[in-house]
C-alpha cells in the first residue's frame, strides 16, 4: 500500500508540480536499491546444482561453408626429370602433399546462342509435282519475336534490377564494359515485353489464389514516379502490398501500384477475379 501511495504522489508530482532537480522528502524510501538487502535471508537454502552435459556440432567452418559448391583441383608436381635426388640420383617417391583452397569467382558470361533451323523439301515434288511438302525441323519460338533477349538474358536482368537495386542505367554501363551495345531502352522493353507476356498470367493465378485466405495482410509504402500523365515527379505515388497471413500453407507476396492510398484501391483488389483489378504497367 505504502509503495502504491508513493507512485501516486509521484503521479500529481509530475503532472501538477514544478520542475526541479531537488528530491522530495515524499519520494519513494531507497527499498528499490536495496531491494537485494531485503529480500535476501540467511536461513534459505542453496538451490541444488545440476550438471548437463551435452555435445554442441559446430557450424560455420569452412569446410560447412564451402561443401555445396563446385571445386577445381589445379595438381603441381614435378617432371619425371625432376624426380632425381639431387644428392645420390635415385628416384624421388612422394613422401606427401599440401592443399590450400580459394574462392574462384567467374563474371557473368555473354555468348551468342545461334538457332539454325533446318528446313527440308522433296526433289521429286519439285520437279514432276504442282506442290512440294516442306518439312521444318522443330525450333523453340523466342521469348520475344525478332528480339535478341534469351529467357536467362531476361531474368538476369530482372535479377539485377529486383533483387539486387541495380538500376538498367547502370546495368547499361556494365554491358558496355563486356562489349555488349544494349541502351537501357532496350532493356526496358524487355523488361515489359517478358512481363506482359509471361509473368501478367502467373501473377493473376496468384492474385486469384489470394482472395481465397481467410486472412491478409495489406501495407502501401510511397514512392516517385517520373513522367507521370497529370502528376508532378515530386507527387507522392504508391505501392500497395498484399501477402498471406504466417499461417496460410501457400506464402504470397503480391504488388500493385497505384497513384494514391485511396481506400478504394483495396476495394478494387477484392474484386472479382475476372476483371484486369492489378495495375501492373508501372512495375
Amino acid at each position: 500500500m505504502q509503495w502504491y501511495e508513493e507512485q501516486f504522489r509521484l503521479s500529481q508530482q509530475k503532472r501538477f508540480g514544478a520542475s526541479s532537480e531537488k528530491t522530495d522528502d515524499n519520494q519513494l524510501a531507497l527499498q528499490l536499491f536495496n531491494e537485494a538487502e531485503i529480500s535476501s535471508s540467511v536461513l534459505l537454502a542453496e538451490p541444488t546444482m545440476e550438471t548437463v552435459n551435452y555435445t554442441r556440432k559446430k557450424i560455420g567452418g569452412r569446410a560447412e561453408k564451402l561443401k555445396d559448391l563446385p571445386v577445381e583441383t589445379i595438381h603441381y608436381d614435378l617432371s619425371d626429370a625432376e624426380k632425381v635426388c639431387s644428392a645420390c640420383d635415385h628416384a624421388l617417391h612422394e613422401m606427401s602433399h599440401q592443399t590450400r583452397q580459394e574462392l574462384k569467382i567467374v563474371p557473368a558470361q555473354v555468348k551468342v546462342v545461334k538457332h539454325v533451323q533446318h528446313i527440308y523439301s522433296c526433289r521429286h515434288c519439285e520437279k514432276y509435282e504442282i506442290t512440294t511438302p516442306i518439312m521444318k525441323a522443330k525450333m523453340p519460338n523466342p521469348v520475344i519475336p525478332k528480339g535478341l533477349a534469351s529467357p536467362s538474358a531476361i531474368a538476369f536482368i530482372m535479377t539485377q534490377k529486383f533483387a539486387d537495386g541495380l538500376p538498367l542505367y547502370r546495368q547499361e554501363k556494365q554491358l558496355e564494359r563486356m562489349g555488349i551495345p544494349l541502351n537501357r531502352q532496350t532493356l526496358s522493353n524487355w523488361m515489359i515485353s517478358s512481363t506482359t507476356r509471361w509473368l501478367s498470367p502467373f501473377y493473376d493465378t496468384l492474385h486469384r489464389q489470394l482472395l481465397q485466405e481467410e486472412l491478409l495482410h495489406a501495407d502501401e509504402t510511397s514512392l516517385q514516379v517520373l513522367d507521370e500523365p497529370g502528376k508532378t515527379a515530386q507527387s507522392k505515388s504508391y505501392m500497395w502490398l498484399y501477402r498471406t497471413s504466417g499461417a496460410s500453407e501457400k506464402p504470397m507476396v503480391l504488388f500493385d501500384y497505384r497513384a494514391s492510398r485511396s481506400s478504394a484501391n483495396p476495394k478494387v483488389i477484392s474484386m472479382s477475379t475476372d476483371m484486369p483489378a492489378m495495375n501492373r504497367s508501372k512495375m
